[in-house]
């Protein structure tokens, strides 16, 4: 089931209902042991590099091991129902990602109603992708590749981690605005779709920058535009795919959520306890690092969020007829 847009703007403000003293008191003495936090992706790659830098920072300020936990499997759904079962009570936290935002409309038949069931915490950032190419393919520019593109229909191919990822439904996205023929080439993940495109079995990839910058540094990929709003700071001289194609954005918003019904006085130290990471220009490298940049608010601001996103992959994701696997 589906919420309304104004229901989950309505829902995200909801929380225990709880005495308020009982709330503050709470609050207070939170957290009283380790507290999860749930990673529906595998150790080492960008999610789980984000979750531990927050644990870290969270661990050292509030007196408790922030401990990250993976439960893999089903494009982060496993991870999600985990906590959507869990106690309400600050204990147990999940790394939000681009990939729920599709889920909600990818997934007919979901445990959960994620916007419904995940409280929105915090933001913690904004994930640039970029537009990369083999550097023997033709194209030097995105009007260059839509030229082809539309001169060649169906004779390129488009790489991405897996239906329903963020490079999948990114280059649907491109796909629908410039209505050029591009073929999907579905993989397990990113880095075997990485491996098909620098040997040219594969023309084009909507990749995280974290899992390119270094081959784009190297020459051995050549960047046609970043998917955010505004150039990176990391490529300034890349174009945005907007420049060329405008409204065009398909960057992943990351943060963090609880379980429905967690107290509203443990939301707002953990937001505040989270944006205080986010205005240290360390934590800010650290995810300049990783491709992304740090992306502070409020938890009704991160709420906004996550409908917006959904909304605009919902479209995308009807558009294209994308089934899950």
């Amino acid at each position: 089931m589906k919420l309304p847009r104004r229901r989950f703007l309505h829902l995200i403000a909801g929380t225990a209902a709880l005495p308020a003293v009982s709330r503050l008191a709470m609050a207070q003495t939170y957290p009283t042991r380790p507290v999860r936090i749930m990673v529906g992706f595998v150790a080492g790659g960008t999610a789980d590099i984000m979750a531990r830098l927050m644990g870290q920072w969270l661990s050292e300020r509030l007196g408790q091991q922030f401990v990250v936990e993976n439960r893999t499997g089903a494009s982060s759904n496993i991870a999600t129902e985990a906590v959507v079962r869990a106690s309400p009570d600050g204990h147990t936290l999940l790394l939000v990602a681009g990939a729920q935002t599709v889920n909600a409309t990818l997934y007919d038949k979901l445990n959960f109603n994620f916007i419904r069931d995940i409280v929105p915490v915090a933001s913690i950032s904004r994930q640039t992708s970029v537009m990369v190419v083999n550097p023997s393919f033709p194209a030097k520019t995105v009007p260059e590749f839509i030229a082809y593109a539309k001169a060649n229909p169906g004779k390129i191919n488009m790489a991405s981690a897996g239906i329903g990822a963020p490079s999948h439904v990114a280059g649907e996205l491109f796909k629908m605005m410039t209505g050029a023929n591009i073929v999907h080439v579905p993989y397990r993940g990113g880095a075997p779709a990485l491996t098909d495109l620098l040997g040219g079995q594969v023309q084009v990839f909507f990749s995280q920058m974290a899992g390119t910058i270094e081959y784009i540094r190297a020459g051995t990929l050549r960047p046609l535009a970043v998917s955010t709003a505004t150039r990176s700071e990391v490529l300034p001289d890349v174009p945005t795919v907007g420049e060329f194609v405008p409204g065009y954005e398909a960057s992943s918003v990351w943060g963090l959520g609880a379980p429905r019904n967690t107290p509203a006085e443990i939301v707002d130290k953990l937001n505040k306890t989270i944006n205080e990471a986010l205005a240290d220009p360390k934590v800010k490298a650290r995810f300049a690092d990783l491709g992304g940049t740090v992306l502070s608010g409020s938890p009704a601001e991160f709420g906004k969020l996550i409908a917006d996103e959904t909304d605009k992959w919902a479209k995308v994701i009807k558009f294209a007829n994308i089934k899950p696997e």
